[in-house]
């Protein structure tokens, strides 16, 4: 028997936990009643009013699902009750039905546009009244289901807003340690200088400029482009780094060391065969690279550099001639078997030497046209006389008024070889 009540028990705490608030307001008690028999009490949670005003301060502290109001009330009607209630600031959706024995077109109008949401005829028809209950459950049911929707999708909006700030600030400070990979942007030798520029497209990205020590008379320097964008090339150049910067035989992939503590250059055709036999074997990566290595005498102006796939290097001399040229290969991480080659630009005192990522010609206007070799060699001319790292500095300045001041699509780098000999200075 205790079970039985526990059971009884349980089923009507259910049912009262999916009760419907109904609110009945009619100013005949009679009719109150009459409605209310209708409902049942384990569906609906029921309570009345005799008018509107009293209806609408009810609804203020307790908020109705379904509302059923006599259009025809003393003090505020049904229409007038319908529209305040309508105006009322609440959470979730209050299905308004008005009970009229009118049947005039108009008066059916003048209803729906206070906010009425359906009518039914008096008398009552308890049949009648469940089928219109039954019908704003459906839109109710259909409400709740779009508010929580709503609300899970402002949730992960602001998680995703929560992620993508944590990212962001991320991305900050990777692209200030990618700025750290280039040491100086201007280093001065006692017979040349070097410049170096890096503008990565976005926050960070797969360009590299740098330079290493070798002697008192040699110095190696090099322009690196990663394919694509974003942190995955980010750390491949990174990687890439590892093997160019460090002034150390131990450490760089370029230098050997020599007799008595001397330090020697391996031939770059041989280096860069190494770094594309890792890129092939020990990185696991589909992305590939194009770079520019250089040895450069600043004794005798011999420059000795291998091209992988990178633009041309760029000689602008004394006298304002500008030169591109180059063997150009194969990019760098592609295929297995791909040779490289050496070649050798002779600078006089005076003349500056230029290796630009393709960021600089591809570089776009506002009409989809690029910058092109001729454009880079025209505002190369333009800036003669400029030197050092207000060269680069202005031109990149020259490329953001030729897109039209558009974030810049590709990374934009490059490094700025100045041969100064005592006689030219």
């Amino acid at each position: 028997m205790q079970a039985g009540v526990a059971i009884e028990h349980e089923q009507e705490s259910a049912a009262q936990s999916l009760q419907i608030k109904v609110l009945i307001v009619d100013d005949s008690k009679l009719q109150r009643k009459i409605i209310s028999a209708f409902l049942p009490r384990v569906r609906y949670e029921v309570r009345e009013a005799d008018s509107g005003q009293p209806a609408l301060d009810m609804c203020k502290v307790w908020q109705p699902d379904l509302l059923l109001s006599d259009w025809m009330m003393p003090g505020m009607d049904g229409i007038d009750f319908c529209r305040a209630f309508k105006a009322l600031d609440r959470e979730g959706y209050g299905y308004f039905i008005l009970l009229t024995s009118k049947s005039d077109k108009e008066e059916v109008a003048e209803g729906l546009q206070c906010g009425a949401d359906d009518f039914l005829s008096k008398p009552v028809n308890g049949v009648e009244l469940r089928a219109r209950l039954m019908a704003g459950e459906r839109i109710l049911e259909m409400q709740r289901a779009l508010r929580e929707q709503k609300r899970i999708v402002s949730e992960t909006l602001e998680q995703l807003r929560t992620v993508h700030d944590s990212i962001n600030q991320d991305l900050i400070e990777a692209k200030k340690l990618q700025q750290s990979l280039v040491r100086e942007k201007y280093r001065q030798f006692p017979n040349a200088a070097l410049s170096f520029i890096l503008h990565p497209a976005g926050h960070i990205g797969g360009g590299l400029v740098g330079y290493f020590p070798v002697s008192k008379r040699e110095v190696g320097f090099f322009a690196i482009d990663v394919s694509g964008h974003g942190v995955s090339s980010a750390l491949m150049t990174a990687r890439l780094a590892g093997y160019l910067i460090s002034p150390s035989p131990e450490q760089n992939i370029v230098l050997v060391q020599g007799p008595q503590d001397t330090v020697l250059t391996r031939p770059l055709v041989d280096v860069i065969s190494d770094l594309n036999r890792i890129v092939l074997d020990e990185m696991e990566t589909e992305h590939y690279f194009t770079v520019i290595l250089a040895i450069a005498d600043m004794d005798s102006g011999v420059v000795t550099l291998c091209q992988a796939g990178h633009p041309h290097p760029v000689v602008r001399r004394k006298n304002g001639q500008i030169v591109q040229n180059g063997p150009g290969g194969l990019p760098v991480g592609l295929f297995p078997e791909a040779e490289f080659e050496e070649f050798q630009i002779k600078l006089n005192a005076g003349d500056q030497l230029i290796l630009a990522s393709d960021g600089i010609t591809e570089c776009p206007d506002s009409k989809d046209g690029i910058l092109g070799e001729e454009g880079f060699e025209k505002i190369l001319t333009d800036l003669g006389g400029v030197k050092g790292a207000n060269l680069l500095e202005t031109l990149v300045w020259k490329l953001s008024e030729h897109s039209d001041d558009a974030p810049f699509p590709d990374n934009v780098s490059a490094v700025l070889y100045e041969h100064s000999p005592p006689k030219a200075r």
